[in-house]
């Protein structure tokens, strides 16, 4: 396993703290939802001698290398491959009613930008795939070369806020009919012709919002992320802790709103008694979205763009 800076778990400390408490009891079990390299599943079980652990990832090789990594720890870890939002019946297929943690680490993975045939970097040339699970569905060259220019041009504004969608799909669809989309240095020269100069000239690279839409439209990552955080909340003990590690504002918005619900229900203002089935029944860790400090981002350069959130359950909802 490299121990380059690319592969350090973000924030792995201040993760390993904020579930310290739950963790501690004895028989807990953390389920890491998103474990590619397994950096923070190893942090948990090595400081938590009595911890199990239950690892999703869909992509096989982060379940093939986080393995290995893991191995020492014997039968302390299960690893399942499946997507965070089938959470729920991992843990029925395993006989675990609750579990004391939960974390999911979302985005893109090291391992998954490092590796270049899967096409999720736009720095370098590579096939258009972009599957966290290389194994099933459609590509991102599938939804390039498949895709009307709405269809396009609403994936590009929706998932990768791009103000110029309109403009970059209108230029894709025209540019396909010559020759099918199949690498990303053609794409992301595409972009940058279809972007007004002076709008290229910040923000950094103008590829990175296609990209990121594509991404997500090809793993279908929102729409799992808005089932998962809600079962992965319900399958949480008492005392049970959850937390979340989001890269950029869509993903952040989901986790806000899901764990803002629990820890603040809706009554009416200046209600003098608060019914029991309306009381809160969870509390947040964090104020806001924590980010990662200046010492924490020179050291391991993912960690600039994180929004950390956590939440206590208190009590069975309502």
């Amino acid at each position: 396993m490299s121990t380059s800076p690319r592969h350090l778990p973000v924030l792995r400390d201040r993760v390993i703290a904020l579930l310290a408490p739950a963790l501690e009891v004895p028989g807990a079990v953390l389920v890491d939802a998103t474990l590619g390299l397994g950096g923070h599943a190893e942090c948990a079980l090595e400081t938590f001698p009595r911890l199990s652990l239950v690892g999703l990832d869909r992509d096989h090789e982060a379940l093939r290398l986080s393995a290995e990594r893991l191995a020492p720890f014997g039968e302390r870890v299960t690893l399942v491959h499946a997507v965070y939002d089938e959470l729920p019946d991992v843990l029925a297929r395993l006989g675990l009613l609750r579990v004391q943690g939960v974390l999911f680490d979302l985005g893109v993975s090291s391992m998954q930008l490092d590796e270049r045939d899967r096409g999720f970097a736009y720095a370098q040339d590579a096939p258009l795939d972009m599957r966290m699970d290389a194994t099933t569905g459609p590509t991102a060259a599938d939804v390039l070369n498949t895709y009307s220019a709405a269809e396009l041009a609403r994936v590009l504004r929706m998932y990768g806020e791009e103000k110029f969608a309109g403009r970059i799909a209108s230029r894709v669809v025209s540019e396909r009919q010559a020759a099918p989309f199949t690498s990303s240095a053609r794409l992301v020269d595409l972009i940058r012709e279809s972007i007004p100069a002076a709008a290229r000239r910040t923000g950094g690279n103008p590829a990175k919002r296609t990209f990121q839409a594509l991404r997500i439209e090809v793993n279908g990552e929102l729409d799992a992320l808005r089932r998962a955080i809600p079962a992965a909340l319900d399958c949480l003990a008492v005392g049970g802790r959850i937390v979340v590690m989001s890269y950029q504002s869509l993903e952040d918005r989901i986790v806000k709103h899901s764990l803002h619900a629990g820890a603040h229900p809706d009554v009416p203002v200046g209600l003098p008694v608060v019914p029991p089935a309306l009381q809160p029944w969870l509390r947040l860790l964090t104020r806001g979205a924590e980010l990662a400090p200046e010492d924490e981002v020179a050291a391991n350069p993912r960690a600039a763009s994180v929004r950390v959130r956590a939440a206590e359950r208190l009590a069975v909802a309502a």
